[in-house]
């Protein structure tokens, strides 16, 4: 029996023999995989069979579970799992699962797209060029959603998206010890109003959410795993490019930024007007994502004591900071190009970067 050390949030002591139970098989050994930024925990295991098998364990208070109850439908997880299955996306294939209990057993397809790039950097960019392919692909299936489908029941909004800038005005700057001054505020707000109605007006469909290194797999044929897609919703066309092309993990340059562009272009059969706007589109969703992930690296820190994401506080903000000399010509950002500097600043005398 795998014994893991019961503390509040910890899956059952005797996890192994739930996942034998579920599984109709012998209880297996189960290796805990590190931990990220939600409840949910993970195990690799081998099946009888000698099928590679992951392990997920949601707490009974995970969003997730909470959502389902609430909502008297699936977990998420397995809604969206099933959803894009059916529309040509490669998803792990679910060998079993307890929801009830939270139990979750899907193939294990390997190394990340983040990993494979790290082992084999002369891979990055068929991976890439495939990834921004594969987008392309399921938001054209995905143009039409089931009836009833969760997805369509949640979108970016002007809430959310307001929510989210002030998480890096509260945890980005004034928890750094930099309040804004009243003039400073004013700029933020205008900015903030500019970002969020902008946004809205662009394009919408079907977004992963977090479509980035860490959540893609990349399988021995170099096709392209997607996971993490419980939290999908309907945003702008773009956003799931910003996770992927402006991503906090990876360092990219333009060049490499542009020709992933072109090849979603090629796939969407976009035309040179077209294209213009989706750089523009780009530039404006980089600038609103990367202050919220700015923000949230400093609050995962103070509310939870977790470290390791700080060192990507100041490459995140560069990230905006190259997309703002891209939207120099829009009156409305003017000024939070000083405050994301300064910012920048203030993390790098901090050592909030890669060492």
């Amino acid at each position: 029996m795998t014994l893991l050390k019961p503390h509040v949030g910890s899956p059952p002591v005797a996890l192994d023999e739930l996942v034998g139970k579920c599984l109709g098989e012998p209880p297996p050994e189960l290796v805990r995989q590190p931990g990220g930024l939600s409840p949910r925990q993970f195990f690799r295991m081998r099946r009888q069979s000698g099928e590679a098998a992951m392990v997920m364990w949601l707490p009974d208070d995970a969003p997730e579970r909470e959502l389902a109850r609430r909502l008297g439908r699936p977990l998420p997880f397995l809604e969206l799992r099933d959803l894009l299955e059916k529309k040509r996306v490669r998803v792990p294939r679910l060998f079993g699962a307890l929801p009830e209990q939270g139990l979750l057993v899907v193939e294990d397809l390997g190394e990340t797209l983040a990993e494979r790039c790290a082992r084999e950097p002369a891979a990055r960019a068929g991976l890439y060029r495939r990834a921004v392919s594969d987008l392309a692909a399921a938001q054209q299936a995905l143009a039409a959603l089931p009836e009833g489908s969760i997805v369509a029941t949640r979108s970016l909004d002007r809430s959310l998206l307001t929510g989210e800038l002030a998480q890096f005005r509260e945890w980005g700057v004034e928890a750094l010890g930099a309040p804004l001054s009243s003039e400073e505020l004013a700029c933020f707000e205008r900015v903030t109003a500019f970002l969020v109605e902008t946004i809205l007006r662009f394009p919408q469909g079907f977004t992963h959410r977090d479509y980035q290194s860490r959540n893609l797999l990349a399988l021995p044929d170099d096709s392209i795993g997607w996971i993490d897609f419980q939290d999908a919703l309907i945003g702008p066309r773009a956003y799931d490019l910003v996770a992927l092309l402006r991503d906090s993990y990876q360092d990219f340059d333009e060049a490499f930024v542009d020709a992933r562009l072109g090849d979603y272009a090629l796939a969407m059969a976009l035309s040179d007007s077209e294209k213009s706007a989706l750089r523009f589109e780009l530039d404006v969703i980089t600038v609103q994502r990367k202050l919220k992930d700015a923000g949230r690296f400093v609050f995962f820190e103070r509310s939870r004591g977790d470290a390791s994401y700080l060192r990507y506080f100041v490459p995140t903000l560069e990230m905006v900071r190259g997309a703002l000399s891209r939207l120099a010509h829009r009156a409305e950002l003017r000024g939070l190009s000083e405050i994301v500097t300064r910012q920048i600043e203030i993390g790098r005398s901090r050592g909030m970067l890669p060492v």
